[in-house]
């Protein structure tokens, strides 16, 4: 049984902004810099996996957030029954990462135990510090673990053969990252540990932050366990839908991140 996976990277949301709100210190020249929304199915002999639940249309109207395709539906088209996925890793507790609460039914949720003490614990008596988290899907995952339908992960562990994850905090405290083992070589998903390419490939960290070192170091470590920078996919950024081949030609936001890229950084 090969333990090399396809990877999908699905877009659900959209949210125009500029430049001077994805940088720490902003951007001098303040253009156009959108954020899209993406949930990650890697699929292979060993099963299918997800990365991060996204948010569904409610959420989206109470943040603003501009939902292009519904999540449910971006897994349909490429042939997942979301009652079917059986394990889910969240790359941390974000509101945009772990919403769709009652999507997946029959799934185990992977997450570090340093998030979930993160989001349960005294640092949430700060609306600053809990601003991107949802009291009910915190809570949705608490019952989780009363149904035995989380494995919690302390810093790096395996998933399956071809399948890894990492903490390297940054964002928020317990972020994770996630390798996978494909045909092209070790790509690792970054989900927040960088939103932009512009992040990693500048070193210049995203404003929402938990620990800054931490951020700039998790730049590193994504780059170590990549075969190449060209292996790193960031969390928000427009451009990887440029970069990379559409899955069908007749389905747009939806592109394979374990074949070479498209299109030159």
């Amino acid at each position: 049984m090969s333990d090399e996976f396809e990877i999908f990277a699905v877009r659900y949301a959209h949210l125009d902004r500029t430049a001077r709100e994805n940088f720490i210190n902003g951007d001098e020249h303040d253009l156009p810099m959108a954020l899209d929304y993406f949930v990650w199915a890697i699929v292979g002999e060993n099963g299918t996996y997800l990365l991060d639940t996204g948010f569904n249309a409610a959420m989206g109207k109470k943040r603003g957030r501009n939902i292009v395709r519904p999540v449910e539906e971006g897994l349909k088209a490429i042939g997942i029954e979301p009652s079917s996925v059986q394990d889910i890793i969240i790359s941390h507790m974000h509101y945009d990462h772990a919403g769709n609460r009652d999507l997946f039914p029959n799934a185990t949720y992977h997450i570090q135990d340093r998030e979930m003490e993160f989001c349960t614990g005294r640092c949430m008596c700060h609306d600053y510090m809990r601003h991107a988290y949802e009291p009910e899907d915190v809570g949705a995952m608490v019952t989780r673990v009363y149904q035995d339908r989380v494995k919690f992960h302390d810093g790096e562990s395996v998933i399956c053969p071809g399948i890894t994850v990492h903490r390297v905090g940054g964002h928020t405290r317990g972020l994770q990252v996630t390798r996978v083992k494909t045909k092209r070589g070790w790509v690792v998903l970054g989900s927040d540990a960088a939103h932009f390419y512009a992040n990693f490939e500048q070193y210049r960290p995203f404003p929402v932050v938990q620990n800054v070192a931490e951020m700039l170091a998790g730049y590193d470590r994504m780059l170590e366990l990549a075969t190449s920078q060209a292996h790193v996919i960031p969390g928000h950024d427009p451009l990887v839908l440029q970069r990379y081949p559409a899955h069908r030609g007749d389905l747009d936001g939806v592109v394979r991140l374990d074949v070479e890229p498209v299109a030159a950084p």
